[in-house]
């Protein structure tokens, strides 16, 4: 499992950190295509890999039978979504239908956490190792966080590289630790940012997510890995 982490991460990190190259020499829009068709398999063999195998290892706890455990996981799950898939993101841009662009945001969830798939990460990992509570899982967060955390210093410094004192400026009003801009009065929550088609779908995926998820454990357990 580290060795999948690993290879993923240097995948994912390595393309993005050539990104400006790479779209010169074949535009923008090919090298979001080129991304995806290495990205995507990856994460694909990752998710079936974790999904058969999370009971490997030792068993370092077991709570799944204490009342109030189950919804706490599932609450954290959506909450790790709303996270994960932020609505400052461009769907025709990711999917290369938009000509894709690196945008210098600083409002919505940006204004919880400059790094929102990080956090996002972080509490879905937190979810999922104490509900399996297996030394498997334990180390596949371990390595999904530290690939994450590695990810706030790399995406600092791309957004340095490209915008500069621009992006020094954001920086200075934003902060990693979420809700820490706002508490000590760098910025002020806007809930009206919020209401957007965008979280509409993330709401609704989380929801989808909740319903196929059994259906997502038999179809993994079928590939032998």
């Amino acid at each position: 499992m580290v060795g999948l982490l690993l290879g993923f991460a240097i995948a994912h990190s390595g393309l993005a950190a050539l990104r400006p190259k790479g779209e010169k020499l074949i535009g923008a829009r090919l090298y979001r295509v080129l991304f995806a068709l290495v990205s995507i398999p990856l994460a694909v063999v990752l998710i079936i890999y974790f999904f058969n195998h999370r009971y490997d290892g030792v068993q370092l706890w077991q709570v799944q039978g204490v009342p109030g455990i189950k919804t706490l996981v599932w609450v954290l799950s959506a909450i790790s979504f709303l996270f994960l898939y932020p609505a400052t993101f461009n769907l025709l841009e990711i999917a290369a239908i938009a000509k894709p662009e690196v945008h210098l945001y600083e409002s919505g969830i940006i204004r919880v956490t400059r790094h929102p798939q990080m956090v996002g990460q972080v509490i879905w990992c937190i979810a999922h190792t104490l509900w399996i509570g297996t030394s498997f899982t334990l180390v596949t967060s371990l390595g999904l966080v530290l690939h994450h955390l590695f990810a706030v210093w790399h995406g600092d410094r791309r957004l340095m590289a490209r915008y500069g004192e621009a992006f020094a400026a954001v920086k200075e009003r934003t902060s990693v630790i979420p809700f820490a801009a706002i508490l000590d009065g760098r910025q002020t929550l806007t809930i009206t940012e919020f209401i957007r088609p965008a979280y509409l779908g993330v709401t609704g995926f989380i929801f989808l997510l909740w319903w196929a998820h059994p259906h997502l454990m038999r179809l993994t357990a079928m590939v032998a890995w």
